[in-house]
């Protein structure tokens, strides 16, 4: 593993519709040799780039913890369109314009739409487990459609808890964390927590905000049309393992097979032996994640090591 990339990291707050971003940006100790917008999932918030960050010396990171995320204030309304329009206006504010988009989990779908909505900010996108179509069941309401694609996941965030420890220990008992317990993973879940006004603590993430979100990249016409219309260089990450470390993960074989026919913007690499969570949140998912966003930002001539 790669000695830690001396970066100074920082957060700024960025006025948008409704509200404000809590953008975090890494910027580095040394020269810059390339520029990153990274963004995050569902239910989660700018610091889930931390271990990405440690292998990107010499790049500047810029995340936002988008609306209803973190310590965003914007909340309603949402969706993929808002969330776009929104980093647009974070790039405007911080580097103009994004060589590369990197997105996890919904952060991928967010970026599909950026590259549609506003192709002038945007070279090449990389999506980590996300960005193309989920199968989801079909019939179901706007709450039997979070419940159907994030589950427990979802549950949580009705959740309360009397200390960071509690919400640590829930952690730890998570299916999907059962290696090696790092300090940037345990400072990622202390920042989700804010207080619930009852004397105990909860999630950051707007559980209203997560169905509107998930209903619209399931339901909405927003990516489909973003899709159809991608011409942005791709890359496409997938692991074998979901939200709770089981197979097949969000990603089925032949799911993902179809999906990817006839898409030739679109690269594929299937990343064994990483589950939905870890491949963003351990150092060696950090690793890989930050591999594949050193070698786009290569490709664009943006980058020389």
């Amino acid at each position: 593993m790669t000695a830690p990339a001396p970066h100074r990291y920082s957060t700024r707050d960025i006025p948008v519709p409704g509200g404000s971003l809590c953008v975090g940006v890494w910027d580095p100790i040394d020269a810059v040799r390339g520029e990153v917008l990274a963004v995050h999932g569902v239910t989660s918030s700018h610091r889930v780039w931390a271990h990405t960050v440690a292998h990107l010396r010499g790049i500047r990171i810029v995340a936002p913890d988008l609306r209803g995320r973190g310590r965003s204030t914007a909340g309603q309304p949402a969706g993929l369109d808002r969330h776009a329009d929104d980093l647009a206006l974070a790039l405007a504010a911080t580097m103009r314009r994004a060589p590369v988009v990197v997105g996890h989990s919904m952060g991928g779908f967010v970026s599909v739409v950026l590259a549609h909505r506003h192709p002038e900010l945007v070279d090449s996108l990389l999506l980590v487990d996300g960005g193309l179509p989920l199968r989801a069941p079909e019939g179901l309401s706007a709450e039997e459609t979070v419940a159907a694609i994030l589950g427990p996941t979802a549950e949580r965030l009705r959740m309360r808890f009397d200390d960071e420890a509690a919400y640590l220990r829930f952690w730890r008992a998570h299916p999907a964390f059962g290696g090696p317990w790092t300090p940037e993973l345990e400072d990622y879940f202390r920042y989700d927590l804010v207080d619930s006004g009852d004397g105990s603590l909860r999630p950051a993430t707007s559980e209203a905000v997560t169905i509107e979100d998930t209903v619209d990249l399931t339901m909405g016409s927003a990516l489909p049309v973003a899709l159809e219309a991608l011409r942005h260089p791709t890359r496409m990450l997938t692991v074998p393992r979901g939200l709770r470390d089981e197979e097949p993960g969000l990603y089925p074989p032949d799911h993902l097979s179809a999906l990817l026919a006839g898409r030739p913007t679109i690269s594929h690499r299937h990343v064994a032996g990483f589950n939905h969570y870890t491949i963003v949140l351990t150092p060696e998912g950090g690793a890989v994640v930050a591999e594949e966003t050193l070698a786009a930002l290569r490709l664009r001539g943006l980058t020389g090591g």
